[in-house]
Order: C-alpha cells, then structure tokens, then sequence
C-alpha cells in the first residue's frame, strides 16, 4: 500500500478531495490532502501567501510520511508538487499531475499560461479590494471549472472557493534534472478541461515528458466529475 498526499489547486481547499480520499483509503492507502496556507479551513490569511509558504506545508506532511509518497497535485498544485519534489526528491515514489502545472526550470503559472492568451479565466478573474488576490466570478463557475459536475458539488465549490494571491502566480519555480528530474512523473490529462486546455497539458508534458500519461474524458474538476475513474488511474500508480 502507499501514501498519498494531495494537493489542491487554485481557489481551493482540502475540501475538492471529498470524494477522492475515501476511495483511496478504501483500497488500503493512507491519503492526507492538506489544506494550503489560507485555503479552506487553514486560518492564515491568503494576501500573505506566497508559493514558498505553500510548498513549505507539503514538506513537512511529506516528511512526517517517510520515503515512499506518492505526491498528487491539481491545476496550481503541480506548481508545489515540482518544488517539494526539487527539495525532497528521496521521499517521493512519485509525482502525478493532475490536469496540472508541470513547470520547467524557471516557470511560473503567468509564464505557462501566457501560451493561452484566449482563456476565459483571463475575464472571470476579479481583483480582491486590496488588489492582492484573485476569485473567481461566481457566475462563470460552473462553465470554466464544473461542467460536467453534479449540482451538489458545484454549490459547494461556490460556498468554499477562497481568494488567490497574485503573488503565488507571478512567482518562478525552481527545478533540476539532478533532483526533481529523477522522481518519476505521471500525468493525467482532463481532455474537456476549459481552465487549462488540452493543448496546453500536452506542450507541458512534451517539454517535461512523463513516464506515465493517461487520460480523463472530463473538465477540470475530475474530483467531482469522475471520482472513482480518478481513484483508480491514481491507484494503478502505486
């Protein structure tokens, strides 16, 4: 059996891995899927956080799990995943991505994205007052990430989705073939996703190549559109 520890992306909590995690622990795995520092439940406030602060809180769950984690990261997360992976290669059996960020040296989400100038994300972001974080229109929610999702999931989506900081987008990550390059990679493709289109996961794992790629017929919330095909593609990869 494994260990597995997810991380969420963007906008998100712990809360999106609901249905995921049981089906998990239901074949025997142990599954923690952390809040990140001002997202869900975690108290700290999200102007503060940058993408260190967050890759700092998967470190230590990571370290706290031994040497065999099985590191799961969705859309922003595969930002945290790379940098935890770059820090503790040696604690990792594997790293899988999610419809996910898969940075090379250097990337950040701005960079990655700016090879989408046309995404709708681009006019549904909405500046906090304080012009620090991003949400996202409530009203384009179920368009951009929760189109093929059951209504119960997409209303709680809407009660829980928390503000982003900018600066977690803008800043760069840090990756080398000595150490992030040697854990093995899976990538699992969302080929409806409207956030980060297909073409976009494909240039990502062209530049990055993975050992393992599959495919999920789904948007960008494969956690509520298709919990337990997602279960079962993270589980063949122990």
């Amino acid at each position: 059996m494994a260990s597995y520890v997810l991380v969420h992306g963007a906008w998100h909590g712990r809360w999106c891995w609901g249905h995921v995690a049981p089906l998990l622990r239901a074949r025997g795995h142990t599954v923690i899927a952390p809040d990140l520092p001002g997202h869900g439940d975690d108290p700290a406030p999200a102007n503060a956080q940058t993408l260190d602060s967050y890759v700092q809180r998967i470190r230590a769950t990571v370290s706290g799990l031994g040497n065999d984690v099985i590191l799961v990261g969705h859309s922003l997360g595969g930002l945290v995943i790379s940098a935890v992976a770059e820090a503790l290669p040696d604690h990792l059996r594997h790293l899988v991505y999610v419809t996910a960020f898969l940075p090379r040296d250097g990337d950040s989400l701005v960079r990655i994205c700016s090879v989408d100038p046309d995404n709708p994300l681009n006019t549904a972001s909405v500046r906090t007052p304080d012009g620090q974080c991003v949400t996202v229109d409530p009203e384009r929610l179920r368009e951009i990430f929760y189109a093929d999702c059951p209504a119960a999931d997409l209303a709680l989506a809407k009660a829980r989705l928390g503000p982003e900081p900018r600066a977690v987008m803008f800043q760069p990550v840090h990756v080398t073939p000595e150490r992030f390059g040697r854990v093995p990679r899976a990538y699992i493709h969302c080929s409806r996703d409207v956030a980060l289109p297909l073409f976009v996961q494909e240039q990502m794992v062209a530049a990055s190549p993975c050992g393992t790629v599959l495919t999920l017929p789904t948007g960008h919330s494969p956690f509520f559109a298709a919990p337990q095909a997602l279960a079962a593609q993270l589980g063949s990869l122990m």
